[in-house]
């Protein structure tokens, strides 16, 4: 029993790698084509990707919510964009504007539905 747990826990470990690589790809796609969305450099990149999957997972613990854009509807898409802008707060070289988040969280999801795995 044992064994297993430690494989689910491996298995969860790696999926939240995957996670926050797949996030970082999609947020430098997403500020490139965002208007009103910046981000400079790999390390800011990477802290931002930390961060958003950071929060997508006390969101999802704590709230029972899937903070993915397309996730619960409204709910998902607004915590989604909620999350990108705080995360700029928190990362250097990131700006984002309200109307950014919304257009970024839009853009999250129609990436999401192309690339395999879970952004957000």
């Amino acid at each position: 029993m044992s064994e297993k747990r430690n494989e689910n826990e491996k298995s969860g470990i790696i999926s939240y790698l995957i996670r926050l690589v797949v996030t970082a790809v999609v947020l430098s796609i997403t500020a490139f084509l965002t208007p009103g969305f910046t981000i400079s450099g790999m390390w800011p990149l990477l802290l931002a990707a930390l961060i958003i999957t950071a929060l997508d997972y006390i969101v999802e613990k704590v709230m029972k919510i899937d903070a993915s854009p397309f996730g619960k509807g409204v709910k998902g898409f607004l915590i989604a964009a909620l999350i990108l802008y705080l995360t700029q707060f928190v990362v250097p070289t990131m700006n984002i504007s309200i109307i950014g988040a919304l257009i970024a969280a839009v853009v999250i999801g129609i990436i999401d539905a192309i690339i395999p795995g879970r952004v957000m």
